[in-house]
């Protein structure tokens, strides 16, 4: 037995989030580690900030956890569980489930020398690097995200972000845009989006 830390999951917390992990679907080796301290040591990683190598040795293997986090993430696994983590807190707050109205923004950040084509410049605010669109609920909960280069222009990803929510349930026409450099008639007008 480990000590506990703080980002440890709680007793009523992983009950919750079990549900949500996917199950191995063929039969193998009998796992080593659990799913529990799989993610304990995910949120670890997550909350400290700290490199997947320098894991502390109580947690299950680095490549071990790094394996997990990697397959999760490419089979949609975070996205689950992030959508009925926001779900079940919206209806705590006495909201409906499913969001109404969302919120999209935009904003560039300064990258390292290394990057290839998800580096580019933003000539509106005059940064070389990434760029990062945000649509959120009025609560102010992700509904998605989209990182890319800092080269393209703003009303071209808000519209595909604004398809992915549409299919994701949040009805475009009450998506409303933030930000000076996307609250302009013309962008507004060319994703069909109204004024904040």
């Amino acid at each position: 037995m480990r000590t506990a830390y703080q980002t440890d999951l709680s007793g009523a917390e992983w009950s919750y989030v079990e549900p949500h992990i996917p199950t191995p679907k063929a039969p193998g080796r009998p796992r080593v580690h659990t799913l529990r301290e799989i993610l304990n040591a995910i949120f670890y990683i997550v909350r400290s900030g700290c490199a997947w190598r320098l894991l502390p040795h109580d947690f299950p293997p680095w490549k071990t956890v790094h394996h997990y986090f990697r397959t999760w993430r490419i089979d949609g696994t975070w996205e689950r569980l992030h959508a009925a983590l926001r779900e079940r807190l919206r209806v705590r707050i006495k909201r409906d489930p499913q969001p109404s109205a969302g919120v999209v923004d935009s904003q560039s950040v300064k990258s390292t020398g290394v990057g290839g084509e998800q580096r580019g410049y933003d000539g509106g605010k005059k940064v070389k690097g990434r760029k990062r669109h945000l649509l959120v609920d009025t609560q102010g909960l992700v509904l998605k995200d989209k990182v890319h280069s800092a080269g393209v222009m703003d009303w071209d990803w808000i519209k595909m972000l604004l398809q992915q929510a549409v299919r994701g349930r949040v009805p475009a026409p009450q998506i409303s845009v933030a930000g000076r450099r996307v609250t302009g008639e013309r962008t507004r007008a060319r994703i069909g989006c109204r004024r904040l």
